[in-house]
């Protein structure tokens, strides 16, 4: 993809999705890592759902390191991997007490140190927490950047490490946001709905999904909003 096609898809981009944010809830730097270890192959209403209860005693690594592993499970058993969770969220409060006071770490590098933490998390939390430029890729993402040819690679980090390089500097903190809600609820995995899609004419995705006879007309003038914050997304 040229620069030029590239620069106006995130206009596009930035037009059909102004009002962006993450939908998982925190406060602090230290509740959005926990929310993003916890949101693996789990929804945020699910992720949200147990942080509203688990952050009203434990918000701090101190404090849920005084949970225990099996206090800390009791909050999050409704959450998929909740024993492996539970056991990396545990080593990852001990070892922010023990190595860097208690606090989150900035960098990306140091963050992904950290047990249960790898590139999209530490990617998620850089980006959101500190205002980094960091690109985080999901599945939803790795396939709208593969369908619309803005990045090519085997594996999420390829593919992270691609958008940030190819990125308008302009776009770069709000393009995670924008890509992956494009991603959940226009350009979905089984059918993409590329009738309604804002991008559609500048994307190299070949087997383009028609609209629905009946709807075409409505829909085809009407592809802008949808509301993103409808339904929780599903982390992968």
């Amino acid at each position: 993809m040229t620069p030029t096609r590239r620069r106006e898809l995130f206009a596009r981009l930035a037009a059909s999705y102004p009002n962006a944010r993450g939908e998982l809830h925190a406060n602090t730097p230290f509740e959005l890592l926990v929310a993003v270890v916890l949101s693996a192959q789990a929804t945020d209403v699910a992720v949200n759902k147990a942080t509203q209860k688990l952050f009203q005693v434990a918000n701090t690594p101190q404090a849920v390191l005084a949970l225990g592993e099996e206090g800390l499970k009791s909050y999050i058993k409704a959450i998929g991997l909740y024993n492996t969770k539970a056991r990396n969220l545990i080593a990852l409060c001990r070892k922010l007490v023990n190595e860097h006071c208690g606090q989150v770490p900035r960098k990306r590098e140091t963050l992904r140190e950290l047990p249960g933490v790898g590139w999209k998390t530490a990617s998620v939390v850089t980006n959101v927490a500190f205002g980094q430029p960091t690109i985080a890729v999901d599945t939803h993402i790795f396939r709208v950047a593969c369908r619309t040819g803005l990045a090519s690679g085997n594996s999420r980090d390829a593919i992270s490490r691609w958008l940030e390089e190819t990125t308008p500097r302009n776009y770069k903190h709000n393009a995670h946001l924008w890509l992956v809600l494009h991603g959940r609820y226009v350009c979905k995995a089984r059918k993409p709905e590329c009738w309604r899609c804002p991008i559609e004419d500048l994307c190299s995705y070949t087997a383009k999904t028609p609209a629905p006879e009946k709807r075409h007309r409505v829909i085809g003038i009407r592809h802008k909003h949808r509301t993103p914050m409808a339904d929780g997304g599903r982390h992968g």
